[in-house]
């Protein structure tokens, strides 16, 4: 990331208030490092614990486009795309995040009903939003990040989305293009389930998610945001140290009692005919 914003900073120090109290208390805090699990109940900070709920449902359309189920039936959308080759699915969101402003991750109007629309950038896109809510059952909050451009590699900018949802730490990498920086990994703090691009061009490839794995830590990593056709990425990506999964199925489901306890990569499969 190329400049720091300063609520990013005022943010990052929060957490790492939040962290220290934990570490301190000894209880479990939300999975999260997120400021709206810091509360004033008028005598000082106090920390929201966070137990685990039912599992929660991970569906993969293709690209970047996921839908995440809550056991109590919230639906989220991330980066739904327009015409790109992939089957048009139909959903009925509650939440739509648009990590970035492109036809491939920002067609909201897929999204049947009157879903919440939360974008991780302003209009236009020339800077960010600051994303940080929580609806119904699910806290939902952005990260800044960059992509690539071309040819000059110039910066474009985007967003990460952390969502906590019965009590897992759900992160959407978005379109980011190197591994995170220390402001970035203070604000996504803890990881369970990871939704990784490994495309490269425009994005982290299959060397730098893996770094970013290295760094987050995280029990489960579905990669994104790639094509078959793309000479090996997916192979470049699953060897290694990794256990790996690969369905026949385009949804996983995970709780926080189910998760590994080394991480392990799932890799999903979009149910259509063709390359991906």
């Amino acid at each position: 990331m190329r400049a720091k914003q300063p609520w990013l900073m005022s943010m990052s120090v929060v957490i790492s208030m939040v962290a220290a109290i934990c570490l301190l208390s000894g209880q479990a805090c939300a999975g999260c490092r997120n400021p709206n699990i810091v509360n004033d109940d008028g005598t000082g900070l106090y920390i929201r614990p966070v137990a685990a709920l039912g599992p929660i449902q991970i569906k993969w359309f293709g690209h970047s486009f996921f839908e995440i189920t809550t056991s109590s039936g919230t639906r989220i959308i991330t980066d739904p795309f327009g015409a790109m080759g992939f089957p048009m699915p139909e959903v009925w969101p509650h939440v739509v995040t648009v990590g970035r402003e492109h036809g491939n991750h920002n067609n909201v109007g897929l999204a049947k009903g009157n879903p919440l629309i939360l974008r991780g950038l302003k209009e236009g896109g020339s800077d960010w939003n600051q994303v940080n809510t929580t609806f119904r059952d699910v806290l939902i909050y952005n990260v800044p990040v960059h992509q690539r451009g071309v040819p000059e590699y110039l910066g474009l900018r985007g967003s990460a989305f952390v969502f906590e949802v019965d009590g897992l730490c759900v992160l959407h990498s978005g379109d980011v293009s190197e591994p995170f920086n220390e402001d970035q990994l203070q604000l996504i703090g803890h990881v369970d389930v990871l939704l990784q691009t490994i495309g490269g061009v425009y994005t982290a490839d299959p060397t730098a998610a893996k770094k970013i794995i290295e760094q987050l830590d995280p029990k489960i990593v579905i990669p994104m945001h790639y094509w078959q056709n793309m000479g090996n990425v997916l192979e470049r990506f699953t060897t290694g140290p990794y256990k790996v999964h690969t369905l026949g199925t385009n949804t996983f489901v995970v709780s926080k009692d189910t998760l590994p306890a080394q991480t392990e990569i799932i890799v999903l499969k979009v149910l259509r005919d063709g390359d991906i």
